[in-house]
């Protein structure tokens, strides 16, 4: 199973209101411009990041986003979670019932794998990509968030 576009997106998004908000509020047209996610897509993503007080909202001329709490203080798992989404192994979805009502016999496997994901998220912050994103600028002053990666193969010219 793979984590689909909607918890990749709101790690994307939180990743790009972490990079820019040091300017100020953020909108959602800049995160959409510079990510390439549809304007009314990020609305419901940040409907339920701001339900879960991930973020804050300033209205009016010159509004936008900051973060609901410090970098440091969101997790990843923080940020999928908010949204709804989770990656989950189990073929039941971790009711147990895999096999015709019953729990199958590589459920423990896949449930065991989905916790240590779920841990291995917990333990990575929204501060923590922004360092790693800062560690691996090649260009100074150019935002991580707003490159594009190359098709394998591919370099960047010098």
């Amino acid at each position: 199973m793979r984590l689909s576009t909607k918890g990749r997106y709101a790690v994307t998004a939180m990743l790009d209101l972490a990079l820019n908000s040091g300017r100020g509020p953020v909108t959602l047209a800049d995160i959409s411009v510079n990510q390439g996610i549809s304007l009314s897509y990020l609305e419901q993503l940040f409907a339920a990041l701001r339900a879960k007080q991930l973020v804050r909202g300033i209205r009016g001329p010159g509004g936008g986003y900051y973060l609901g709490k410090g970098a440091d203080e969101i997790s990843i798992a923080d940020i999928i979670c908010a949204v709804d989404e989770w990656v989950e192994f189990t073929r039941c979805r971790g009711r147990e019932n895999c096999r015709g009502g019953e729990r199958c016999l590589t459920h423990s496997l896949w449930d065991q794998l989905s916790d240590e994901i779920f841990t291995f998220l917990s333990e990575i912050s929204l501060a923590d990509l922004v360092e790693r994103g800062h560690r691996q600028s090649p260009r100074q002053g150019e935002p991580v968030a707003r490159r594009r990666p190359l098709p394998a193969g591919k370099q960047r010219a010098a």
